[in-house]
């Protein structure tokens, strides 16, 4: 075990139950229960001068109900697969009735096709998501798609060939300005998901396609990477459009294959990760500094109608650093010309290495990132069962995020999401042997950590249902309202008996209930959202992580106690905690230490 200290705070260190006599400690368990007093009356009874009194303090931030003048910190995110969430209009499942390449691909049995969610049932759940505390909803992407690609349907969004207008999969350009409306109406943000890097896959090479037979690449390179010294050499790929297809996509200019690279397909490794083809999906040339342009133009005209919140920004480690450069700063100072001052843009950068996350904040402009290193170092705790030392070796790196437009307080905390998979299903997978309750406890504890330790709270949909998926991609990708899909209707949710059978809008599920609980506590109290982060204990094997937090212009201060392990933890308060009170959880006290059950979170509010 290790301790970590502060020159205001005063060394903190573990207390040995095994000091205190076991007739002593029953004894104080027992006066509670004999008296019917809780673990947190005995708690605030010897510590607490005035037990559950509050003092008007001058923080000044409060949260604000105003969606366009709130500072994203204070947002608890909501990431949506529109396709998986409600069907409000079944007439758009098959999608455009008079543009062929964005019609079809509705299987409701199948993993990789349409199911028939949709802008007009998210708008029809919106009171779901507000009720949880949610104050910003992220959208995969909405712009219309190639309909089908292979032996799969782009009902993900991520396959896009017109930036102009909605999928019709999804409504209409109206359905979605009703959805923002209507979001913003009950001072809920809504962000959209944006791609740069490609197109849907489109743009054939001669060398390696057959011209009467268009062929995708999914699992394996159809078209074996050519290097730029080789296409320089002139040893590069041939590229055509089917015929057709020569004006597929809109803006006009993308349908030109001289705005993209058209050097085969990726590997992610060395300079492919850049100028190649993901997944065969055409990969627009962003060092061009036309492309820069006009890309700039694209998403400012999606700004001007549409007046979203932010971008979520995909694959951002495929594009060159120069075109973020520009385009991020750009795309900010649009939005404030629209009436939009506090636009926010966040990046996909999949990694788990802080020095590659943090290289985009500092080099790429980018305000934030999705923090990818925090969503396995939680795993690496409560999935792996690792020591604690993991959640401080993560938060000992957030110096690398400091810029004048960024730091740690804006990165994006997740602990499952569309690619990775859910963190149910990494539990059971872990686990196999293990009660629903203590599945339900480690998501609670996960989920409580992506709320009050620095960084923005970003809930996967469904994980407020106990949905636990197949693994990572498709598998992750459950329907909230009645599934037809039999891979995803035999899994075992967490803290219900329902399968996604079912319709899964449950406010009475304890996950959905935790979340809302964090939530509130979240918007209540600012410094769990915007105080300074303090690591102040954790060992090497499960155990305890305790840390604070603190506004300087608020006379209190929280500590944030958390117990990976299965047993009961101690934990011997700094001396300065003479007075406190409990936020979160339930503690019991023998003299300056604590006890905190295993599998739980406490939060603890007290004067400095």
């Amino acid at each position: 075990m290790a301790s970590v200290t502060h020159n205001k705070t005063k060394k903190s260190r573990p207390f040995d139950l095994s000091l205190i006599p076991l007739a002593t400690f029953l004894f104080l368990i027992g006066a509670c229960e004999n008296q019917e007093i809780s673990s947190e009356t005995l708690l605030k009874s010897p510590l607490s001068r005035e037990s559950g009194k509050e003092t008007a303090t001058s923080v000044v931030s409060q949260f604000n109900p105003d969606y366009l003048q709130r500072d994203v910190r204070d947002d608890v995110f909501y990431f949506v697969l529109p396709d998986r969430f409600d069907n409000g209009d079944p007439s758009n499942d098959e999608g455009s009735k008079a543009i062929a390449i964005s019609s079809g691909g509705f299987d409701p049995t199948s993993t990789g096709h349409y199911h028939g969610g949709d802008l007009k049932g998210l708008t029809h759940r919106i009171d779901y998501l507000k009720d949880m505390g949610v104050t910003a909803i992220w959208l995969t992407p909405i712009l219309r798609n190639q309909a089908v690609q292979g032996d799969s349907a782009g009902y993900h969004g991520y396959w896009p060939v017109d930036f102009t207008e909605i999928d019709p999969h999804l409504g209409s350009n109206d359905e979605l300005k009703t959805f923002i409306d209507t979001a913003h109406a009950k001072g809920i943000k809504v962000f959209f998901d944006i791609i740069t890097n490609h197109t849907a896959d489109v743009i054939k090479y001669r060398e390696c396609h057959t011209p009467g037979k268009p062929l995708f690449s999914t699992s394996t390179q159809l078209c074996e990477y050519r290097s730029v010294a080789e296409t320089k050499a002139g040893n590069g790929y041939t590229p055509f459009i089917p015929e057709g297809n020569e004006n597929l996509k809109t803006p006009d200019w993308l349908n030109d294959p001289k705005y993209y690279h058209n050097q085969g397909d990726s590997t992610w490794e060395g300079e492919n990760s850049l100028y190649g083809d993901f997944v065969g999906l055409d990969d627009i040339d962003t060092d061009n500094p036309v492309v820069v342009e006009k890309m700039i133009e694209v998403f400012s005209n999606l700004i001007a109608e549409f007046k979203p919140d932010g971008f979520r920004i995909d694959t951002v480690k495929h594009v060159n650093i120069e075109f973020w450069q520009a385009f991020v700063p750009a795309i900010q100072e649009f939005a404030k010309s629209q009436g939009i001052p506090n636009f926010f843009v966040f990046g996909e950068v999949y990694s788990g290495d802080t020095d590659v996350l943090s290289y985009y904040t500092r080099e790429g402009k980018f305000p934030s990132v999705l923090d990818f290193a925090f969503n396995f170092k939680v795993r690496d705790v409560l999935v792996n069962n690792g020591g604690t030392h993991h959640l401080k070796e993560l938060f000992d790196n957030d110096v690398k995020y400091f810029t004048e437009t960024a730091s740690p307080d804006l990165l994006m905390n997740f602990v499952s999401n569309h690619d990775v998979g859910r963190l149910g299903y990494a539990l059971q997978q872990a686990f196999p042997e293990a009660s629903d309750e203590e599945l339900l406890k480690r998501m609670q504890l996960a989920h409580g950590l992506m709320f009050f330790a620095r960084g923005i709270p970003v809930i996967y949909y469904g994980d407020e249902q106990g949905f636990t998926g197949d693994g990572g991609d498709r598998g992750a990708r459950e329907d909230m309202m009645p599934s037809l899909t039999p891979s995803y209707n035999d899994n075992n949710l967490i803290g219900t008996a329902k399968t996604t059978a079912d319709e899964n809008f449950d406010k009475t599920h304890p996950l959905y209930q935790t979340f809302k609980h964090y939530a509130s506590l979240y918007h209540q109290y600012p410094a769990l959202r915007r105080g300074e982060y303090q690591v102040l204990y954790f060992e090497k094997e499960p155990g305890l992580f305790v840390f604070s937090r603190y506004l300087e212009n608020d006379r209190n201060k929280y500590l944030v106690i958390l117990n990976s392990a299965s047993s009961n933890k101690s934990y011997q308060l700094p001396a300065s905690w003479k007075a406190f009170d409990v936020v979160l959880g339930a503690v019991a006290t023998l003299d300056q230490a604590i006890v905190i059950d295993g599998l739980s979170l406490a939060i603890l509010k007290g004067s400095h």
